[in-house]
Formats: structure tokens, C-alpha cells, sequence
């Protein structure tokens, strides 16, 4: 920073907000800091009383905060975002260009993190976004940057996009409902309307329903006319847990589905069970696989659970593995908030 005269100040940055004082009009900062000074501005600024000017010396190999912006905004810039207009004070934001799943590049996001004098910050990866919504905002933190270390930040990106934005692709689901109780009549199935509405969200229509009852060669065959139906999701409610009746882990594994995990470090929802139909009923590939959920108990009467962080990457056709589940114990314990905020903050934290 160095103290200069203001005829001299073309091309030269702005330290400092310069407030103009218009008597009975207006009171507000003419300039705001990190402008660049051109000719036209000279005359105002001398009307201003400003006389001298602190500026940062762009010498060479300095880059403005504002074309810094623009550096770092396409570190981040995946299939299915976009950058929300120019810079405004050096700060850039990235928006979902489409409706979908937020994917971010944890370890590449904090490779640039980890870079000093830049800053990515970004909303939780793997929750639902739609086309507009704010993803991101970057910057560098003072008002100009050695060239090197948007070059550091750069090579810490490792030609990876921190973000996407992956668009929901599965349209249809079956929802089988287990229990002897539902399907003798004894009592109405309020399983079905809650995974109805909640999938809807998604754009997910159901076009299958089944209540088979508990056992296990009748939940089998639900499942797979289900598939052969041509299900794009498929999801089981109840009987996911270790009580010797509970036969819904044992009927998805029979019926043929990869099982990813049985069980999640997630309260509520501990006794999730996720695999994947790999084949159809004639046993060819699949371009895309079916999931397959054993959804427990509790999503039927919980606003928040592990479902809600699940169905997201499900809906896009994400491939989810096991550690995909691993990590969500950090985080994964509900405090059952009141009201709840999900999915703004991840359980109501």
C-alpha cells in the first residue's frame, strides 16, 4: 500500500471505500475498495477533495481480486453449475444450473482450502439443489494476489472440478409395504403415502404398490414383479429389523440385489438397508442399476432420517458404496429439533 497523488492513479487499486457527499441529495462511497482507477474517475475524485489516494501497487505478476475471482470460480464450475454474473467486491457465486444432487470434490475443495489467501466455501455435498439456488462463493482474500498463488491454488484443483450438480434421472419407484397387520386389513398402510410424497420431491412417480404381508416368499416375489415391472426404484418398508419375523433383508438379498450395506452410523435410521439390482429379469446388464432400499420403521414417522440424506444420490443415479455410508457418522446423530430445518442444516444442527 503506498500513498500517491490522484492524477497519478490510473490503473492503480483502491484501498479504501471513498465516500461523496452531494449536500441535500446523497451520502454514499463513490468508489468502493478495489476499484481500479481510470482516467474518467480523476475529475470526480478531485471534486471529492481527494487530493492523494492509498492504492495497492499492481506491479507485475499481481492479479486483481475480481480477475482472481474468476480464476477460482472456474476451479469449481462441473457439469450442471454456473457462475451467478461478475465478481461484486472481489466475490463470485456459483448456482445449480439444473435441478439435481450437489456432488463436491471434498478432497480437492480442501487441497484449495489449504492454499493461503483463497477461499472456497460451499454448501453441504449430496443433498438436493434446485436450478439457481446459490452452490458457492469464492474469492482471494486481499484485494490483489501474487500470480502464484492462484497457480498453487490451481495445481491444488489437479484439473478436477470441485462441483456438480447431477441431475435427477429416476422417474418411477415401487414402494412394497410389509406386515401381516397391513396386508390382512387389520390396520390402513400409512407407509405408502409418506415414500408417495416424499419421493415426489424428487420428481419420482410410484407405479407400483404391493402389501405382501411378512413372509418371505411373498415379500420375494413383490420384489421382483416390482423389477420385472420395470421400477426404476425400489423401495421395502418395514421389517428391517433383527427380529426373527423381520424378513425384508433376507427377501431383497434372495430376490437377486448387490447389497451395499445393511445398517448405517445414522439415528434415526440405523437399520437402512441399501444394494442393487444389477441385471433384469432376463439377466442383461443394466445401464443403470435399480437401487433397492429396506427403508426402517422410522422414516414413516420422522421428518429427518438417514433416508433424506439417501434419496438425493439415489434420484440422480449415483452410485453409492459403503463408505459413502462410513462417513456419515459424523453428523448423523439427529437431535430431533423442534421445529426441524432439514435439509437446510443436515439433522437440525
Amino acid at each position: 500500500m503506498k500513498l500517491i497523488r490522484t492524477e497519478d492513479a490510473v490503473g492503480q487499486v483502491l484501498c479504501q471505500d471513498m465516500t461523496q457527499i452531494i449536500p441535500g441529495k446523497s451520502k454514499g462511497p463513490r468508489f468502493k475498495k478495489g476499484h481500479v482507477v481510470t482516467e474518467e474517475d480523476i475529475p470526480v475524485l478531485l471534486s471529492m477533495g481527494k487530493v492523494n489516494l492509498y492504492v495497492w501497487e499492481m506491479e507485475p505478476g499481481m492479479v486483481h481480486e475480481n480477475d482472481a475471482a474468476h480464476r477460482l470460480a472456474a476451479l469449481c464450475l462441473g457439469p450442471g453449475t454456473v457462475a451467478a454474473g461478475e465478481p461484486s467486491e472481489g466475490k463470485i457465486n456459483i448456482k445449480a444450473a439444473t435441478d439435481g444432487v450437489l456432488l463436491v470434490n471434498t478432497q480437492r475443495l480442501n487441497a484449495v482450502n489449504a492454499t493461503d489467501e483463497v477461499m472456497v466455501a460451499t454448501r453441504k455435498g449430496g443433498f438436493a439443489v434446485r436450478e439457481g439456488e446459490a452452490l458457492a462463493g469464492t474469492r482471494v482474500i486481499p484485494l490483489v494476489v501474487r500470480e502464484e498463488v492462484l497457480l498453487a491454488a490451481e495445481a491444488a484443483a489437479a484439473g478436477e472440478k470441485l462441483l456438480e450438480v447431477q441431475p435427477f434421472v429416476v422417474k418411477t419407484a415401487a414402494v412394497i409395504a410389509t406386515g401381516s397387520e397391513v396386508a390382512c386389513g387389520l390396520i390402513e398402510d400409512a407407509f405408502t403415502p409418506v415414500m408417495v410424497e416424499k419421493l415426489a420431491a424428487y420428481g419420482i412417480e410410484v407405479t407400483y404398490t404391493a402389501t405382501p404381508g411378512d413372509e418371505m416368499d411373498a415379500v420375494v416375489a413383490a420384489i421382483n414383479e416390482a423389477h420385472e415391472a420395470g421400477a426404476e426404484l425400489v423401495l421395502c418398508t418395514g421389517g428391517m429389523s433383527v427380529d426373527p419375523d423381520d424378513n425384508t433383508p433376507g427377501a431383497i438379498k434372495r430376490a437377486g440385489a448387490r447389497i451395499v450395506t445393511y445398517g448405517s452410523p445414522v439415528l434415526p435410521g440405523a437399520m437402512l438397508l441399501v444394494g442393487y439390482f444389477d441385471e433384469n429379469v432376463a439377466g442383461e446388464k443394466l445401464e443403470r442399476p435399480v437401487p433397492v432400499l429396506g427403508v426402517p420403521g422410522c422414516a414413516m414417522y420422522n421428518k429427518a432420517t438417514v433416508l433424506d440424506l439417501v434419496l438425493p444420490r439415489v434420484a440422480a443415479g449415483v452410485p453409492m458404496s459403503k463408505q459413502d455410508f462410513v462417513v456419515m457418522g459424523e453428523g448423523g446423530f439427529c437431535l430431533g429439533c423442534k421445529p426441524c430445518t432439514f435439509p437446510i442444516c443436515p439433522f437440525g444442527k
